[in-house]
Protein backbone atom coordinates (compact mmCIF):
# COMPACT_ATOMS: atom_id res chain seq x y z
CA UNK A 1 0.00 0.00 0.00
CA UNK A 2 1.15 3.07 -0.73
CA UNK A 3 1.55 6.02 1.86
CA UNK A 4 -1.61 7.62 1.99
CA UNK A 5 -2.86 9.93 4.85
CA UNK A 6 -4.85 8.14 7.29
CA UNK A 7 -7.72 10.27 7.26
CA UNK A 8 -7.99 10.70 3.27
CA UNK A 9 -7.47 6.53 3.73
CA UNK A 10 -10.70 6.12 5.70
CA UNK A 11 -12.53 8.98 3.45
CA UNK A 12 -11.20 6.86 0.38
CA UNK A 13 -12.47 3.75 1.89
CA UNK A 14 -15.70 4.67 3.68
CA UNK A 15 -16.82 6.67 -0.01
CA UNK A 16 -15.65 3.33 -1.62
CA UNK A 17 -17.97 1.12 0.84
CA UNK A 18 -21.25 3.53 0.86
CA UNK A 19 -21.13 3.34 -3.19
CA UNK A 20 -20.35 -0.49 -2.93
CA UNK A 21 -23.97 -0.93 -0.55
CA UNK A 22 -25.62 1.24 -2.30
CA UNK A 23 -27.55 2.84 0.28
CA UNK A 24 -28.70 6.59 0.47
CA UNK A 25 -27.14 8.88 2.85
CA UNK A 26 -30.61 9.63 4.30
CA UNK A 27 -31.38 5.53 4.84
CA UNK A 28 -27.64 5.10 6.66
CA UNK A 29 -28.33 8.13 8.63
CA UNK A 30 -31.41 7.51 9.82
CA UNK A 31 -30.32 4.26 11.10
CA UNK A 32 -27.56 5.60 12.93
CA UNK A 33 -29.28 8.61 14.38
CA UNK A 34 -27.75 11.22 13.16
CA UNK A 35 -28.18 13.91 9.70
CA UNK A 36 -27.51 12.71 6.16
CA UNK A 37 -24.95 15.69 5.73
CA UNK A 38 -23.20 14.11 8.42
CA UNK A 39 -22.73 11.13 6.41
CA UNK A 40 -21.95 13.23 2.93
CA UNK A 41 -19.29 14.69 5.39
CA UNK A 42 -17.67 11.74 6.24
CA UNK A 43 -17.91 10.48 3.10
CA UNK A 44 -16.13 13.65 1.55
CA UNK A 45 -13.59 13.40 4.45
CA UNK A 46 -14.88 17.02 5.64
CA UNK A 47 -15.34 14.78 9.33
CA UNK A 48 -14.28 11.60 10.68
CA UNK A 49 -17.12 10.19 12.91
CA UNK A 50 -16.74 9.64 16.59
CA UNK A 51 -15.62 5.76 17.80
CA UNK A 52 -19.07 4.83 18.14
CA UNK A 53 -20.53 6.22 15.35
CA UNK A 54 -17.89 4.99 13.50
CA UNK A 55 -18.46 1.35 14.81
CA UNK A 56 -22.15 1.32 14.08
CA UNK A 57 -21.37 2.87 10.69
CA UNK A 58 -19.65 -0.35 9.76
CA UNK A 59 -21.93 -2.56 11.38
CA UNK A 60 -24.42 -0.88 9.54
CA UNK A 61 -22.47 -0.98 6.20
CA UNK A 62 -21.76 -4.84 7.00
CA UNK A 63 -18.00 -3.76 6.63
CA UNK A 64 -14.88 -4.57 9.02
CA UNK A 65 -13.67 -1.48 10.45
CA UNK A 66 -10.06 -2.93 10.22
CA UNK A 67 -10.91 -2.48 6.49
CA UNK A 68 -11.79 1.28 6.67
CA UNK A 69 -8.69 1.92 8.67
CA UNK A 70 -6.45 0.57 6.05
CA UNK A 71 -5.48 -2.33 8.38
CA UNK A 72 -7.16 -4.88 5.95
CA UNK A 73 -7.45 -5.09 2.56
Amino acid sequence: MKNVAPENLIKDRLSETLKHVGVSYRSIAKQLNVSPSLISQYASGKKLPRLETFVRLCTVLDVAPEYILGFAD
